[in-house]
């Protein structure tokens, strides 16, 4: 048996390559946009992907299992679980509970695990020239490293109101399914810690039954449902804004992006219409680079592993927009961009200088400058990490208005009073002074030191959950 776990830091996404080196058959399971890193492995192993499977309709990716498809001729494996609304809308094999794929000498059983969505299935993997035993499992989103699933997704993200009262209650029978399992099978689910789809995933990619059922929070409720969802559902972390485009992407037909694009540097001519006709402009650079100098109007979105969660929150897919990075990070910005479907990328630049725009620098404060504002009645201090962060420590008398929903929230927010802006660590609030200006704030500052270092420095003028 041949195996590989191809994992994505950028938006904590793991799939899976498992073949059958006797026959040179292999499966793919969840996977992502670029294909060309399957490709790739299965050409080095002298493998043919011969099938291909996904454990649920993903929300916080577009799934490449398509374009894999279209490149390899391979069958698709696709949940036919959950009911009518839960039906993927193009050709495919369905499969239902109990079903088997055979790929060589290996076999998948599906195993129907709803209750992160109502169609969510597991593989479950025997490798017959070993043993007649299985020994993996590929859980999706169901059963993660420390964590499970969460229910509430369809609501929060889709609008689905009512579906996660329904989809905890079927959490609840699906982990009595998943701890039957032998205590040895390996658990490989299709997400890691930095994920949104749970809120306590582990930093381990791999784990099994039995570990699981020793460590992870959601074996400890024995036949208190109540108390089980009750934890479940709190303290969620806030649902993507891109998760129901993603939803609805993965269901139905869309156009296929067989390789990775190639964008091109604009040229002073190119770049100065479209940015004077408000083609958004996004800064990839680091903060500090950005305070230093920065094109008016732009977003300091810093190419790091968060940099796809934040296009797909502060951007629409209807807009076209352009990139400031090197030369040398295209490929790396380009796959981030089409693993959440974001294709109207115009082109990039990479010295703000040469576009000949007067730069305005960021007003950045340090810890002293901030401490001298604090009550002072002509300063609006916003915090602008998630409620649950917000809850558990924040800076006293400050505001919390989530990022993500920044945008349609600055009615909250006084053009009269000075603005400081801080998070954890100063990346999202770089992100949300660049946007507060860009919406026309005069007075913004940003305290890039954040929570992290108030907390250090610190213990007072804090308000924390009792």
């Amino acid at each position: 048996m041949f195996f590989e776990h191809i994992y994505d830091t950028s938006l904590a996404q793991g799939s899976y390559l498992a073949g059958c080196q006797a026959t040179g058959e292999a499966i793919v399971i969840d996977a992502k946009r670029d294909i060309d890193t399957y490709l790739e492995i299965a050409r080095r192993n002298n493998l043919n992907i011969t099938h291909i499977a996904e454990t649920h309709i993903h929300a916080d990716f577009l799934s490449g299992s398509r374009e894999l498809a279209a490149v390899t001729g391979a069958r698709m494996y696709l949940s036919d679980e959950g009911g009518e609304d839960w039906q993927y809308m193009f050709p495919h094999v369905g499969l239902k509970d109990g079903d088997i794929i055979k790929v060589g000498n290996l076999s998948l059983e599906v195993m129907h695990t709803p209750g992160h969505t109502p169609e969510s299935i597991s593989f479950l993997l025997t490798d017959h020239p070993a043993t007649d035993k299985p020994v993996m499992v590929f859980t999706g989103d169901f059963v993660f490293v420390g964590d499970i699933g969460r229910p509430d997704l369809l609501e929060k993200a889709a609008g689905l109101i009512g579906t996660k009262e329904i989809g905890a209650e079927q959490m609840f029978r699906s982990l009595r399914k998943f701890a039957d399992l032998p205590d040895w099978v390996q658990v490989w689910p299709a997400h890691g810690a930095g994920s949104a789809c749970g809120k306590a995933l582990g930093a381990v990619h791999c784990s099994t039954v039995g570990y699981e059922k020793i460590r992870n929070w959601a074996f400890h409720y024995d036949e208190d449902e109540k108390a089980f969802t009750d934890y479940l559902l709190a303290d969620q972390p806030e649902a993507p804004k891109y998760f129901a485009m993603m939803k609805r992407l993965n269901k139905t037909d869309r156009p296929l992006l067989i390789e990775v694009p190639k964008h091109p540097r604009l040229t002073k001519e190119q770049f100065l219409p479209a940015y004077d006709k408000g083609v958004k402009l996004i800064d990839t650079r680091g903060k500090a680079e950005f305070a230093e100098g920065y094109i008016p109007g732009s977003l300091n979105i810093q190419n790091n592993n968060s940099f796809s969660t934040w296009m797909g929150w502060l951007l629409n897919y209807q807009e076209q927009f352009m990139v400031v990075a090197e030369e040398s990070q295209m490929d790396d910005i380009t796959r981030k961009l089409m693993r959440i479907g974001m294709d109207n990328l115009y082109g990039f630049i990479s010295d703000v200088a040469e576009a000949g725009i007067p730069l305005e620098k960021a007003d950045t404060i340090n810890i002293d400058e901030l401490s001298s504002l604090i009550g002072n009645d002509d300063v609006q201090l916003v915090d602008v990490r998630g409620a649950s962060e917000y809850a558990a420590r924040h800076i006293y008398d400050a505001d919390n208005l989530f990022l993500g929903t920044l945008p349609d929230n600055l009615n909250a927010l006084s053009r009269e009073k000075t603005i400081v802006v801080y998070c954890q660590a100063g990346d999202r609030s770089t992100i949300a002074y660049s946007l507060l200006k860009k919406h026309g704030f005069e007075n913004v500052k940003n305290y890039l030191g954040g929570m992290k270092e108030w907390s250090e420095k610190t213990r007072t003028k804090t308000h924390a959950r009792a």
